[in-house]
């Protein structure tokens, strides 16, 4: 009989959801998957432009002086982590709908009683809807959760000596149609 009194959360429809912050959960870290394929690519290239850096430091030094530390294929096949915090926002007509905030935000940016207006993304058919930006209608703020990326998890180090070995196989590449 109580569950007849509990209000029903249900799942946003629209890309627009305008409403009042009524609880912000406590949130857990997600992975980002991260594809096999796009990893090889990268590693790939990499290790070219890798191999053409250690040639040249043995060429000059004799002195075996090592590189950064490498991370471990394991290490980045798993992918990064972010923020996901499950948010419950009741409109106008007095439904609770509930979405996943992803990616972290100022901590004093969003608490409950603040009316919001949400533009969501759908995920996969389990998962509520994505929460993409939000304007804070009671304080008037914009605001864009952040997330980490593929990308981002790969590190710029790894993804310019990427570019780099790719750059240098499609010299090697054209020098041979050239001259062959």
């Amino acid at each position: 009989m109580d569950s007849d009194l509990a209000p029903r959360v249900v799942r946003p429809t629209q890309r627009i959801l305008t409403g009042q912050v009524v609880r912000l959960r406590e949130g857990y870290p997600r992975e980002v998957r991260i594809g096999q394929p796009v990893l090889v690519a990268v590693v790939t290239a990499a290790s070219v432009m890798g191999l053409l850096v250690l040639l040249v430091r043995t060429l000059i030094s004799s002195g075996g002086g090592g590189g950064g530390a490498r991370r471990k294929w394991k290490e980045l096949k798993q992918g990064p982590e972010f923020l996901v915090t499950p948010l419950r926002v009741r409109d106008a007509a007095g439904l609770l709908y509930e979405v996943e905030l992803h990616g972290h935000l100022p901590q004093s940016a969003l608490h409950p009683g603040d009316h919001v207006q949400l533009t969501l993304r759908p995920q996969d058919p389990d998962l509520p809807p994505k929460v993409e930006r939000i304007v804070n209608l009671t304080t008037a703020q914009p605001l864009r959760p952040r997330t980490a990326t593929v990308w981002s998890h790969l590190g710029p180090p790894l993804l310019l000596q990427a570019a780099l070995g790719l750059l240098l196989l499609a010299g090697v590449g054209a020098c041979s149609v050239l001259t062959g």
